[in-house]
């Protein structure tokens, strides 16, 4: 099971590039050879952005970022009032490790450290066909606030405020 989410480490760098490239090809998932790439992956190192989730052995079994894409921070759909709001991009569960609860625990810490960081609001993108993270994610009652189509997907905009004050205020 999950043990620790701390922040990844330049040794950590293959390990999660291989965590991402093991997840290409699964069901609902986007990526490809090109992406995510070493350049995003030591990106989020270099920012203090990659988080990885290791069980009891220290092994690392899944991994997320904290990002800022332009494109999407400059879609419509967002709730203003949640501004400066964080994207978490990247969640991968290793094969071995998924259905046992971890994306919803680093989901959750993810929230928790955007709230440490001065975030008001998270916001993210989900492929329209990726059943198992739209499940995940439903547990947390994140809001569909819009739809989209980019880099050649099509993705439903989630986003929910980090804040009861925030909350109390979206439901006026």
């Amino acid at each position: 099971m999950l043990s620790e989410i701390t922040l990844a480490r330049q040794e950590d760098f293959e390990t999660v590039m291989n965590l991402y490239r093991a997840a290409v090809g699964e069901e609902g998932c986007t990526w490809d050879e090109d992406y995510p790439d070493e350049d995003d992956i030591r990106g989020d190192i270099g920012r203090g952005a990659l988080y990885c989730a290791r069980n009891q052995g220290g092994e690392i079994i899944a991994a997320f970022a904290i990002d800022s894409d332009e494109e999407v921070d400059r879609l419509s759909c967002w709730t203003p009032d949640l501004v400066p709001a964080g994207e978490i991009a990247r969640l991968v569960v290793g094969r071995r490790w998924q259905n046992q609860g971890i994306a919803r625990q680093m989901l959750a810490y993810a929230m928790e450290e955007l709230k440490r960081r001065g975030y008001r609001g998270i916001h993210f993108l989900v492929s329209k066909t990726n059943e198992r993270a739209l499940r995940s994610y439903s547990k947390f009652a994140f809001e569909k606030v819009g739809e989209t189509s980019l880099y050649g997907h099509d993705w439903y905009c989630y986003e929910k405020a980090l804040y009861e004050k925030d909350l109390y205020e979206n439901m006026r």
